[in-house]
This record gives C-alpha cells, structure tokens and sequence, in this order.
C-alpha cells in the first residue's frame, strides 16, 4: 500500500509472509531517500513480533549497509539467536532486491525489581507547551517537535539545526512497550548532535553508518520527552555523538549513539538551513 502521507503506526505495521519474515506494509514514496531511522525501527518492530510482551526491548545496535528506495518494500528476517530466562536476542536483516540495507541486532529483557538510580539531570528547560514547533524539512511523519530553548549549536542563528528538542507522536499510541521502543527508534535518527562541534554548511553530507539505543525505562511518547544531542568526535570522514532522551518528570528513559558518515559534497548541492533528513549511507 502506498501512502501519500502515512500515520506512524501504519508505516511501523508489517506484513508476516512466513515464519520470522516480515515485509513493510505500507509505502512512503520520499525523494529524499529511505530514511534509516525508519528502517531500524521496522526491523525492530519485527524482531517485537517474536517476543512476548513481558520481555520489552532494552538495546539494538544497527549498520546501515546500502541506501533504499523508499518505493519499494523492505523484507525483514528474523534470527531468534536465544531465548533465556530474562533475555531473548534477535538479529534482523533488513533487504531490498536480494541485498541487505541493515543488519540489526536487538536484546529484550523481562524488568526485574531493584534500585532505580540515575547520574544524569535532564536539563533545565521550559515546558514543552511553552515552546515553538520545530519547521524540520525532513519529511518524518507522526512526530511533534519543539525546539527547546536551551538548543545548543555552534550557530547563534535561530535556524540552526537544534540539538535539543522536545517530541511526542501525533496520534495516540497503544500501551505496547514494544511499539513504543520502535516509535522511539525512528525519532531518534531524526537530527543529528554535530552541529555542536561544526558549523552546518549547504555541502555537508550526513548519513548514519550505524546506530545504538540503549532503553533504560519504560517510555510513554504520547507524552512528550526531551532528546539532548552532543557532538565528540568529527574525523577521517566521520562524526560520532550520542544523545540522551528524558520523559518530562525528568527520568532518563533512553540513551543513543551513532556514528555518521561526514563528507563534503562535490557536487555543491544546496543544503537545508535547518534540519536535513538523514537518509542511509
């Protein structure tokens, strides 16, 4: 099915065609590329499919291996490397035409009682309510985004790609702690934490080599949380940042890291002067 424009959940919906082989249900036809965000969380979204309930996703780490045709679906298998007493670990590989655009590696473990204990503070912003909405150019669908005010940026112009902002989905979310790890997948590669350590320029080419979530509690994206983006590392044709996502009450609810390709582009294509959508390398 091809949609013009669809809702978050019809895009994270898949199709089961056999045992632990999903395909995407429904089509986004973006001429700006698949977005890799996108992808990760489809491909978590199946690896969910084989896990119970009680057992919600606690890390995935993907690759993105080749760009993808966002008019084309996207099969995912599914690899059930072990099902312990806490811990069940998957392996996806996502393909398109016979060859493979990621390789993801997921664990989900049953919650077990005992301290809750954090270091991080989530930083002193104004409410969400109390801010503007973010004017991203990347076609993403289904999310809200404020720019928060305390956005860090090498740029002291207001249309600098933010580091910092609020999001939460659109439409109501289900009580389903593994729809709600994959909603936050797919927001999370939205922007990028190197705008802190460089300028943005209209050549800069930024696309995501590989990706880590680690989700530390649960999460509920009908509600808004606060993702905090830092940049630490740009070299050999790389960048590397991380992130950190807090629910409103200021609980860390889930860490990120990912390592961009960095380029400059020959061509001199123009840029965006905010938010570039960061498709697969």
């Amino acid at each position: 099915m091809v949609a013009s424009v669809p809702s978050l959940i019809e895009l994270l919906t898949l199709e089961e065609i056999d045992t632990d082989l999903y395909r995407s249900g429904t089509l986004y036809p973006d001429p700006r590329g698949l977005f890799g965000g996108q992808v990760a969380a489809q491909a978590l979204r199946a690896a969910g499919h084989t896990v119970g309930t009680d057992r919600p996703a606690h890390s995935l780490h993907g690759y993105f291996l080749r760009p993808g045709d966002p008019s084309r679906p996207v099969i995912f298998e599914v690899h059930r490397d072990r099902d312990g007493r806490s811990y069940s670990a998957r392996r996806v590989v996502a393909r398109q035409g016979g060859k493979v655009v990621l390789n993801l590696a997921a664990s989900f473990h049953r919650p077990e009682d005992g301290p809750d204990l954090q270091a991080e503070v989530m930083p002193d912003e104004p409410a969400p309510e109390l801010g503007s909405p973010a004017q991203l150019e990347a076609d993403t669908v289904g999310i809200d985004f404020v720019e928060a005010a305390g956005a860090r940026s090498v740029l002291a112009d207001a249309q600098a790609r933010p580091s910092r902002v609020w999001a939460r989905s659109q439409v109501p979310l289900p009580d389903d702690p593994h729809l709600q790890a994959c909603v936050l997948t797919y927001l999370s590669d939205i922007l990028t934490g190197l705008t802190t350590l460089t300028v943005p320029s209209p050549e800069m080419l930024l696309t995501s080599l590989d990706h880590a979530i680690w989700f530390h509690r649960p999460v509920d994206l009908n509600n808004w949380v606060l993702m905090d983006l830092t940049g630490h590392s740009i070299a050999a044709g790389r960048g590397m940042y991380s992130g950190r996502l807090f629910s409103e009450d200021g609980r860390l609810v889930a860490g990120l890291t990912q390592e961009s390709l960095f380029r400059t582009s020959p061509t001199g294509r123009p840029g965006s002067r905010r938010i570039r959508r960061k498709a697969q390398s």
